[in-house]
């Protein structure tokens, strides 16, 4: 039946077949009989595949089940295991790595010498299998067994001691290496197998200085191709290590010999040869990068470690278009972060000496960096792929973050610096530039202005004076233009005559589908931080936006973004003339939406007016007269007239409520349609507060129709907000009464007939329950409210598979128990149904529900234990009494001291989830060690 199941597994071409060999085959690898059966199929006669299998099954017996087996059986084990190797060609690794595991478990008590034994096991003559052969088998091994030691499930005591032993065994390891390495006759896969070996054996943490030999025959093997790769893999590996940092001595004497690639670094460059420079620069940036700290220690150093970075410099700069010419220049940008961070972190006195060297270095690095961000011609830029376009977006996202960080070192002078390369470039009439030159200026400018507050350098006003000058012919000059602008607007806010210098600009770009987002991000946020200052531009910035607008040139995500724009902008004007602005943007599409509304529902309809609808949400996101979130520090806001009269947003809204209501009326039960209503009210309300008062009312009948028709999770979430803004003033209690009492009747019926369909109705009615008791608990005291069935149903909910639902549960209860005291019909429901609501979160602590809840599930026990304790004491005797609750995986005892803990400490989060991991079978287990 075994053969029979490999058969199936991998020959059989029904895929359901497979699948269930499969299953049955991993049983069958953890039984007891696979000591047997995996010697029976490494015979010679079976195929490779049946072969793989027994050595698999091997593996997992001794990795996983190794105190399965007698003592007196290792020996036999080892010399059957050292037999098998040197015949079986064709699973050669997945022996070895039994082996491995076989000798990592027997370290260091039961087989001392395992590593060198294992070297002279292989050296020994043996007539049947030839020296390569065996030279092969005995790397192959020695080569997995720190692999497999990385992987094992040795307890940490054991990793420790088994390290340690086999770092000092690598005394037998390395000197067979340099030796096979240095053979002149050892044919290039030995070699190759050699240097892999050494590769897996530094991870160990062996000292740098024990890989001295090692690490120098590496870069020789660096000059012969075939061995290239696995050479570079072994040195980067070897300096790598955290522990090298300590052997300063031999880190010093690696600098001169990765100096000494740097003419096989240039040829490479020079015939285009990407995989060896890619391969020396990783060598440099890894001593680099790893070691700079210790490196710049040694002050009479200094001038070999500065070559070094210079050899670095040279890895950036490396010549060609990443990623389409060059791959390797991205490797060395995080060093110049590391090296920064290590002069800045030194006292004052070394820190200057550094300064002075390395200052010139950082800004070459800028030139470097630049010229490697510029755009290739446009006729080259043409053939890119669009992934070679967004790899190379990134790479220059990642040049962008570099010199803002290259800031932090060289300061102002930088931004002078840039000001000066551009200004000359600007006004040389001699020699005209390129396009791709001034862009890559701008973009190092953008980069810094983006994240660093520049509104007190000195060269901003002389860069907006400059900006009109550049002749924009080109796509991404003018992206590049429009989110300098955009980086510049909070100083443009604090020097508003300078506005009228860059305005023009976006406002033009705004009609360019191909600037769309950098134009509208720029408008954007040139409203948000000018608004103050644009009430005389205002009307031509309306009419602009309305003419794009109307000519659909953006996508809609961006049309949103416009809209928001302008709700700023309008935030700042008198209310009669964002009246007038208003009327004039939104009425061509309200006349869309009467037209839309009278016809019959189809898919293309909706989007248009989900469309609209989005349009005016995020135009009232925005638009907020009272200037809710403004800096309350800030002067401006109080220069500004006291408003008179109704709020603008709220005159549109009663102007348009009426056809908001018919479109609702035929599309009713489409659920984005109904969120795109609400959404248009849950905005304006969050943005006007108290200033909304007016539409209350209204709205709260228009919800509770809509709720009683077709009952929607957003319909509630807007409730919660009026409950939140305006359940406790007295004028507006009784419609929100009705709205509170009518949403959770409705509710309720739907729980009759079977929530489990509705899990995001479910989690916002909890959420709305524990908004109602927070703002206004008066609300759990009307007549007709069916408290208890309300109880009832947040039971349910704990029960929800879905872990927001039941977040939400615990959320209405933690708010709810407390008010046993004050309000009668809470204490009632809770003396009465109590006990319902512990069994049920013992249920989830027992294992019902996911451990990432447990903490909520603490905090309703901790309510019960702090407002209803005599009760609690008796619930949670009788629950526990009942066999197997909440779990048959713990005991008596367990459940008592649980018990105990609950009602002494007020429960502690950790026993909770101790008592959790316990009922699930999951303490002490590896699968539970990081929770």
């Amino acid at each position: 039946s075994l053969l029979q199941a490999l058969h199936q597994l991998y020959y059989d071409p029904n895929i359901e077949n497979k699948n269930l060999a499969q299953k049955w085959l991993m049983q069958a690898q953890v039984s007891p009989q696979a000591w047997h059966f995996s010697w029976l199929l490494l015979n010679m006669d079976k195929v490779p595949e049946i072969q793989y299998f027994g050595a698999s099954a091997l593996h997992i017996k001794i990795s996983r089940y190794w105190n399965d087996i007698p003592a007196d059986q290792y020996e036999s084990l080892k010399s059957q295991l050292f037999t098998h190797i040197t015949r079986f060609a064709s699973v050669l690794t997945r022996l070895c790595v039994a082996l491995a595991s076989l000798a990592l478990s027997m370290m260091p008590e039961a087989w001392p010498c395992a590593v060198a034994d294992m070297v002279r096991m292989f050296q020994a003559e043996d007539s049947n299998v030839d020296g390569q052969a065996r030279c092969l088998a005995l790397l192959e091994l020695l080569t997995v067994l720190p692999e497999e030691f990385q992987t094992s499930r040795l307890p940490q005591y054991r990793k420790g001691q088994v390290r340690s032993v086999l770092a000092q065994e690598c005394g037998s390891v390395f000197p067979l290496l340099e030796q096979l390495l240095q053979q002149q006759d050892s044919p290039g896969f030995i070699k190759q197998k050699v240097l892999k070996c050494f590769s897996s054996w530094v991870q160990l943490e062996i000292p740098l200085m024990d890989c001295e030999n090692l690490i120098q025959a590496a870069f020789t093997s660096l000059r012969d191709p075939e061995l290239f790769d696995t050479a570079v893999e072994a040195v980067v590996n070897a300096i790598s290590q955290p522990d090298a940092q300590r052997y300063v001595n031999t880190l010093l004497k690696l600098i001169p010999t990765v100096l000494g690639l740097q003419e096989q670094l240039r040829q490479a460059v020079q015939s285009g040869d990407m995989e060896t420079s890619h391969g020396i620069c990783r060598i440099a940036v890894a001593l680099g990068e790893n070691h700079s700290r210790a490196l710049l220690d040694q002050v009479e150093h200094w001038q070999s470690f500065l070559a070094l970075v210079n050899m670095i410099m040279f890895c950036t700069g490396i010549p060609g278009h990443y990623p389409v010419n060059e791959t390797t220049s991205s490797l060395t940008l995080t060093f110049w972060y590391t090296l920064q961070d290590d002069i800045l972190s030194f006292e004052p006195d070394k820190q200057a000496v550094y300064q002075q060297v390395y200052r010139p270095v950082y800004f070459q690095l800028v030139d470097v960096l630049l010229h490697k961000a510029q755009f290739p011609s446009d006729e080259e830029y043409g053939f890119w792929s669009s992934d070679e376009k967004e790899q190379f977006r990134i790479y220059r996202v990642d040049i962008s973050d570099t010199l803002m960080y290259v800031y932090e070192m060289l300061g102002a002078e930088l931004l002078s610096s840039l000001y000066d390369k551009l200004g000359r470039l600007l006004t040389n009439t001699e020699q005209p530039s390129t396009w791709q030159h001034t862009e890559a200026l701008l973009y190092g400018f953008q980069s810094i202005a983006e994240t660093i507050d520049v509104n007190y350098s000195d060269v901003v006003p002389g860069l907006i004076g400059l900006i009109p000058r550049i002749s924009i012919s080109n796509v991404q000059l003018a992206d590049t233009v429009m989110f300098t602008i955009g980086a510049l607007s909070e100083w443009l806010a604090d020097h508003p005559v300078m506005i009228n210098n860059v305005l023009p600009l976006v406002l033009q770009a705004l009609g360019n589908p191909e600037l769309s987002i950098s134009s509208v991000s720029t408008l954007k946020k040139i409203c948000r931080e000018c608004k103050y200052d644009l009430p005389p531009y205002a009307a031509n910035i309306v009419a602009v936006s309305q003419e794009v607008l109307m000519k659909q040139i953006h996508k809609t995500s961006q049309c949103m973004w416009l809209m928001q724009a302008l709700g700023f902008l309008l935030s700042a004007l008198q209310v009669e003339e964002i009246l007038k602005n208003l009327h004039s943007l939104i009425t061509p599409y309200i006349q869309q939406l009467e037209k839309l509304a009278d016809e019959t529902p189809n898919p293309s309809n909706k989007l248009a007016i989900i469309h609209i609808l989005g349009l005016l949400s995020n135009l009232f996101t925005t638009l907020d007269i009272s200037h809710h979130d403004d800096d309350h520090e800030s002067t401006e806001v109080k220069k500004l007239p006291v408003q008179q009269g109704p709020n603008p947003v709220v005159v549109v809204l009663q102007q348009v409520f009426q056809l908001i209501q018919k479109v609702l009326s035929k599309w009713l039960n489409d659920a984005q349609v109904v969120e795109s209503v609400c959404a248009i009210f849950e905005k304006s309300v969050k943005t006007l507060l108290d200033d909304f008062a007016p539409m209350v009312p209204q709205l709260c009948e228009m919800l509770g129709q809509m709720y009683s028709t077709i009952p929607q999770a957003s319909a509630i979430d807007l409730t919660r907000q009026l409950v939140h803004i305006f359940a406790h003033e007295p004028a507006h209690f009784p419609p929100i009464k009705a709205l509170f009492l009518l949403v959770t009747s409705v509710t309720l019926t739907l729980f009759q007939q079977g929530p489990r369909d509705h899990p995001d109705i479910v989690d916002s009615f909890m959420q709305l329950l524990a908004q109602a008791l927070k703002r206004k608990p008066d609300l759990f005291l009307c007549s007709n409210l069916d408290v208890k069935a309300v109880f009832q149903c947040g039971v349910l909910s704990l029960k929800f598979p879905e872990a927001p639902t039941v977040k939400a549960s615990c959320g209405f209860f933690t708010e709810l128990l407390p008010r046993c005291g004050e309000i009668a019909p809470v204490g009632q429901v809770v003396h009465e149904n109590g006990k319902v609501l512990l069994q049920a979160v013992l249920e989830g602590v027992g294992g019902q529900a996911s451990r990432s809840l447990m903490d909520h599930f603490a905090e309703i026990l901790f309510a019960l234990n702090k407002h209803c304790f005599s009760y609690l004491s008796i619930w949670i005797k009788e629950a526990m009494q009942q066999d197997g609750f909440p779990s048959a995986r713990v005991s008596p005892e367990q459940k008592e001291t649980f018990s105990q803990q609950i009602l002494r400490e007020r429960v502690n989060k950790s026993r909770l989830k101790e008592f959790t991991l316990l009922c699930r079978g999951l303490h002490g287990t590896e699968y539970a060690a990081d929770y």
